[in-house]
């Protein structure tokens, strides 16, 4: 996990010329909130409502580019434009397992 959280740093370091101290104290949160958008997902998947599992895929995306995750933004943005467009013939459990699996390294299981 301190590998993955390492990217995160140095890109955040990179892309916004943050400070160390600033971005160590702001992983705990950065990664709280990740967390939380995957039990989200995870939750509408549940509930079987395309149209809002589009919507966390979008949250999601957001939030993963914002941290430089580009690979797994692709797999929320795949979801987001199936769900949106209420792709009964797409896999979603396969989709938001595979992004929970990518994201294995850098949340909460």
């Amino acid at each position: 996990m301190q590998q993955a959280h390492t990217r995160i740093k140095d890109y955040l370091k990179k892309q916004f010329n943050l400070e160390s101290q600033q971005i160590d104290s702001m992983i705990p949160g950065l990664i709280n909130t990740l967390s939380n958008h995957m039990e989200n997902m995870e939750k509408v998947l549940a509930s079987g409502d395309l149209e809002q599992l589009g919507k966390a895929g979008h949250t999601m995306k957001g939030a993963l580019l914002n941290l430089g995750l580009k690979e797994c933004a692709e797999i929320a943005y795949d979801i987001e434009l199936k769900g949106k467009a209420q792709d009964a013939t797409a896999d979603f459990e396969k989709l938001v397992a595979s992004l929970r699996e990518q994201l294995s390294d850098y949340i909460i299981s």
